[in-house]
């Protein structure tokens, strides 16, 4: 069945849904619209490339599911295009006997997920793999790895294009009206099209346009929280090896502050949470009153804040002081200090909220007539991307 076909959004989600959509409708008129002047401009492209393989998520949920068959999808993906990526494993460890005993549990829900080779190092073990890292307990995960995130979107547009897809970069959408015969009528910046089906995957902005596309109300808020790194200088890069997480508070969905290598050979440390004044505002000093006020006016996030005050704190003094942060890192390596680092990047997450102020965990994906919008598809999403596209068009696009 051939179909018209709009995809909105260029992150990597976006082009994996387009990628697939055209592998299983060969022939389509399929045009992906991606608001910036390049591809990944926001989270796609300013994650720190890490390839996770489900160890945190919650057993039977969309996001184990999905990140089990994302990384070995994304992995074979990358050997197929020559992709720069390595499976180097990471060890998440703990600092204390609360956090042993929860990266035990983390062990525990890692199997059930199907994860393979997942092993605690003795302290020589350790060692050998990361010579400056004090914990008390570690766990080797030895599937994830790394991978540039950039160059497989490349590719994946490179593969749109050549099954016949458009990409309109700049392609800003004004309006979306879905006529009572079902034909979705988008107009951009560029003009006025017809398509059969529209698909969403609009990352910072998918509440807001859900609630503009469809014109019900959004059943969630989109809160953006931002992350920031540090960069370690040349001359200390060998401080780190491959991946050392900390255990999670998994209560939460961020990962807490992590060493990673990255694909080029650099080494940062990072990411904190600390609430973002604009949704794409990668620095204190970018702020829109709109979206500020988008997020202290919503019930759900004074909740939020009501019962997660001391985290909040926590995350937002890592944000104001270098010590602060720090001292985060400190814990896992006791060596790093200021001297070592310079300012890294900064990305910015979308983090669904309930108005009852609960983090969203999940994948979230709805369909209104002939829309479907993917709500919430945050860390594991990169990883997941090819899995969530299968996922979206075996349970929400009709044959």
């Amino acid at each position: 069945m051939k179909k018209r076909i709009a995809v909105i959004g260029g992150g990597i989600v976006g082009l994996a849904i387009a990628h697939k959509l055209l592998k299983k409708y060969p022939g389509s008129q399929l045009e992906l619209f991606e608001k910036e002047n390049v591809l990944g401009a926001h989270q796609s492209g300013r994650n720190s490339g890490v390839l996770h393989c489900g160890l945190y998520y919650q057993p039977g949920s969309l996001k184990a599911k999905l990140a089990v068959d994302g990384i070995r999808q994304m992995t074979e993906f990358c050997e197929t295009h020559q992709i720069p990526h390595e499976i180097c494993g990471k060890v998440v460890v703990s600092t204390n006997d609360q956090q042993s005993k929860t990266l035990e549990e983390l062990a525990v829900r890692g199997q059930k997920n199907g994860l393979q080779g997942l092993k605690f190092l003795s302290n020589q073990e350790l060692k050998g793999r990361e010579p400056h890292v004090v914990v008390k307990k570690s766990l080797l995960v030895p599937e994830e790895g790394i991978v540039d995130y950039h160059a497989v979107m490349q590719k994946l547009a490179e593969l749109i294009t050549h099954e016949g897809g458009t990409i309109s970069l700049g392609g800003l959408i004004k309006q979306v009206e879905e006529r009572p015969n079902g034909e979705v009528i988008v107009q951009t910046n560029a003009g006025t099209k017809s398509f059969d089906l529209l698909v969403s995957c609009t990352g910072l902005f998918s509440d807001r346009n859900y609630e503009r596309f469809t014109n019900q109300k959004r059943p969630l808020r989109i809160v953006p929280f931002r992350g920031e790194y540090l960069m370690f200088k040349p001359e200390y890069r060998d401080v780190v090896n491959h991946l050392i997480y900390p255990v999670p508070d998994i209560k939460y969905p961020f990962l807490g502050v992590h060493f990673t290598r990255l694909v080029n050979g650099e080494r940062e440390v990072g990411p904190n949470a600390v609430l973002a004044l604009k949704r794409e505002g990668y620095s204190h000093a970018q702020f829109s009153v709109g979206d500020t006020l988008d997020s202290l006016s919503y019930a759900g996030f004074a909740k939020f804040i009501t019962k997660n005050f001391a985290f909040a704190m926590g995350e937002f003094t890592s944000s104001i002081f270098l010590s602060s942060f720090l001292k985060k890192a400190k814990k896992m390596i006791p060596d790093v200090d200021a001297s070592m680092f310079v300012k890294g990047t900064a990305g910015v997450r979308a983090q669904a909220m309930s108005k009852e102020g609960e983090l969203i965990m999940d994948f979230r994906i709805e369909r209104v007539g002939n829309q479907i919008h993917v709500l919430n598809a945050p860390s594991p999403g990169a990883t997941a991307s090819l899995a969530i596209a299968d996922y979206v068009l075996d349970n929400y696009v009709n044959n």
